[in-house]
């Protein structure tokens, strides 16, 4: 990789996974190229480490993500298993056989509309019927549009996007997409519910060869492998593959690290009986299993809580959004997710992934929360001194964990990301001898103003920051969340809902918390109510009433872990 990047291999694991991966790639692919403009600093953040170069049939660069996803069989819609980048319709039609062939043609699903304007943005249909990528600007990214050969971008709505593969804008590798057909992902029957089902999975030599050639193929082209992200569905089956694989890697990539991102859909309701205990049981295994065989585990949830009783969704003061619509909620977590992941993908000085989970997961505490402000409410003619007094003595960030609100809580230490402010507002313009409403205003640069705020808020964590210009992309197929912001995520007075934000500050945040420790027990008591008797078909997946005794323990073990104690700087 050029300029020693340390690249990360994403594992995606599950279809709401896809979901906040789709929205997470397309937010990528919206950076590459754009860091233009005279606000942002070109190269904060490196592409390398998330993609690699390669070549199609016909010699065209490409930049595609180091990315292995497995779903359902029905889960990809239009896309095709293969991608669509490197496929040849000619070599597809060089068929040895001279004889008498009869073609058996499965009916196509419909390719969304939005997609369709994707196509013709990114390449061509050429006349001998092969599909031919448009040239790509240093072989990076998605080619320039400009509005005189380029219509505008059509905008999915909610009702077309029944699947993440109908929003996704990025082009994946042949050896991405790796489907597990022996289970459904619609209709009732033959669905992959519980976590002994999704272990069985990765235990079958097919699915586990197949796993295990994609991450030779991705690993063994790395110069500089730092590790591995794991998106992973928590609440249904995928719990179990994700802890298969987490299990995979430890085993053969030891040293590397392991960051894995527990990932469950909107709120749920009490009157789905099966459906909330089998959330229960597979959140509670994936969440230990994988505790075990990664360097950090962090919850991802918009829910209130981890437990049987549900709780409202969490609310944003400039974002409106529908907590039943996985395209909305996967839209918010993608952004999350692209703020807290800041520090092992910089240019300069990148904390790596292992030395970032050994700073928050001291003493065993290897599950951490996470936290965002979205988007960091900085108003016109504003400081970020101003805008961050604000808050007052509030925790800034909206919860992300469904650990509850984090007011009254200790964090032990803390990775704060912001992000999108321009550097003109880094420090306060006060005109000379105006007394400073308050210290951060006396400081002389953004850093400063940030860490000095960091320390004042909790004096005894050990916090580490990263302020950057870069801020985060939102144009679509990002949905319209926002309400009454500018184009560039200013906060702004009687704007109406839905204007066309094209571009975010976030504040965003990874944190030991002592909140841990009241979720982890809440979790481990409503354990201790079932009857397991009543949910045999659960237990027959592969899961023995002494699994649930020792993954009782464990919990109760792991809260403990956070109950109250020191920080990690006295």
């Amino acid at each position: 990789m050029a300029g020693g990047a340390r690249e990360v291999l994403t594992l995606q694991l599950g279809h709401f996974a896809g979901f906040v991966g789709a929205h997470w790639w397309n937010q990528q692919d919206a950076a590459l190229g754009r860091a233009t403009d005279a606000k942002e600093s070109p190269g904060e953040l490196c592409p390398d480490v998330l993609y690699r170069t390669g070549r199609t049939l016909h010699g065209q660069d490409t930049y595609t993500p180091r990315l292995i996803l497995m779903d359902l069989k029905g889960s990809l819609s239009s896309l095709k298993e293969e991608g669509g980048l490197y496929r040849d319709k000619q070599l597809d039609a060089a068929i040895a056989w001279q004889g008498k062939l009869t073609t058996h043609k499965e009916e196509l699903c419909p390719k969304n509309p939005y997609l369709q304007d994707f196509l013709s943005a990114e390449g061509v249909l050429s006349s001998d019927g092969v599909w031919r990528v448009k040239s790509i600007p240093n072989g990076k990214g998605s080619p320039p549009l400009t509005t005189a050969t380029t219509p505008k971008p059509l905008i999915p709505t909610e009702a077309s996007i029944r699947v993440w593969s109908d929003f996704l804008r990025v082009h994946l590798h042949p050896r991405s997409i790796c489907m597990i057909q022996k289970y459904n992902h619609d209709g009732e029957a033959g669905r992959l519910e519980a976590f002994g089902q999704g272990e069985s999975v990765l235990k079958e030599p097919k699915y586990q060869e197949e796993l295990e050639d994609r991450l030779h193929f991705y690993v063994e082209e790395c110069d500089y492998l730092q590790g591995f992200q794991i998106l992973c569905d928590l609440h249904d089956g995928f719990s179990g593959v994700g802890a298969k694989a987490a299990e995979l890697l430890q085993d053969e990539y030891s040293g590397r690290g392991i960051i894995t991102w527990g990932l469950l859909p909107g709120p749920y309701h009490r009157g789905e009986a099966q459906r909330n205990i089998y959330r229960l049981l597979n959140t509670a295994f994936g969440l230990m299993h994988l505790t075990t065989h990664s360097s950090l585990v962090c919850p991802l949830s918009l829910g209130g809580s981890l437990g049987l009783r549900p709780e409202p969704p969490v609310n944003f003061p400039y974002l409106h959004y529908d907590a039943t619509l996985p395209f909305h909620c996967s839209a918010i977590l993608a952004t999350a997710l692209d703020t807290v992941t800041v520090p092992f993908r910089l240019c300069s000085s990148p904390v790596s992934m292992v030395h970032l989970a050994d700073m928050l997961s001291f003493c065993g505490k290897k599950v951490v929360t996470a936290g965002a402000t979205i988007p960091f409410p900085l108003a016109p003619g504003q400081s970020l001194p101003d805008s961050l007094m604000q808050f007052g003595g509030a925790t800034p960030w909206t919860p992300l964990s469904a650990c509850g609100e984090p007011s009254g809580t200790r964090c032990f230490a803390q990775s704060v990301v912001l992000r999108g402010i321009d550097r003109a507002c880094h420090t306060s313009q006060l005109t000379p001898g105006t007394p400073p409403p308050s210290s951060l205003h006396t400081c002389t640069t953004g850093e400063e103003v940030l860490a000095q705020y960091l320390q004042q808020q909790q004096p005894r964590v050990m916090s580490s920051s990263h302020l950057l210009l870069t801020p985060c992309r939102v144009a679509p197929p990002y949905p319209h969340l926002f309400s009454s912001c500018s184009p560039q995520g200013m906060v702004l007075d009687g704007s109406p809902k839905g204007a066309a934000v094209e571009s975010i500050p976030v504040f965003g945040a990874l944190c030991s918390s002592s909140s841990l420790h009241q979720t982890l027990e809440a979790l481990a008591r409503d354990l201790t109510k079932l009857d397991l008797r009543r949910w045999a078909s659960f237990m027959d997946a592969g899961v023995e009433h002494d699994d649930v005794a020792e993954l009782l323990q464990e919990l109760q073990s792991l809260a403990q872990c956070y109950q109250g104690g020191d920080s990690l700087v006295d």
